[in-house]
């Protein structure tokens, strides 16, 4: 096995997990981990530096979205990025938090973009939540193990 193979595809899919690509990056995580022959630490940095990448290209979407938001191609259902607009607006910058979740959270990243989030904030935040949600799936492994 290639190692960096394997880190860069770890973090390709996380990247793309935090995109409004379908991509499931917990369960590659968990595979890798389950393999038990890679640093735990290692593969959850990798994969958290993905993801939260990931998110920074949709705040920079974001940014601009609002000249794209109707056209027919554009990725995001008008009711869904509505939903995470009025989210952000009731809970403001902590509702970064929830990045992690699916459905909701890619929305709230490029909804944080149009709403001009500082980037410094917006990275804090989400790299937060999404490395605590990755190190909840490798405790959550290796004590299973």
């Amino acid at each position: 096995m290639d190692i960096l193979a394997i880190y860069g595809g770890l973090f390709a899919i996380a990247f793309a997990a935090a995109t409004i690509l379908p991509a499931q990056s917990e369960a590659a995580l968990a595979g890798l981990l389950a393999m038990d022959s890679f640093s735990p630490a290692m593969l959850v940095l990798v994969a958290s530096l993905g993801n939260v990448l990931g998110s920074v290209v949709n705040w920079g979407l974001g940014r601009g979205i609002e000249r794209f938001r109707d056209r027919p191609w554009f990725p995001l259902r008008p009711a869904t990025l509505n939903r995470a607009t009025n989210w952000y607006h009731r809970y403001g910058r902590w509702s970064l938090l929830l990045s992690w979740m699916p459905i909701v959270g890619d929305p709230l990243t490029v909804v944080a973009g149009a709403l001009r989030e500082p980037l410094w904030s917006f990275v804090a935040i989400v790299a937060l939540a999404k490395v605590s949600r990755y190190l909840v799936v490798a405790g959550t492994v290796l004590s299973l193990m």
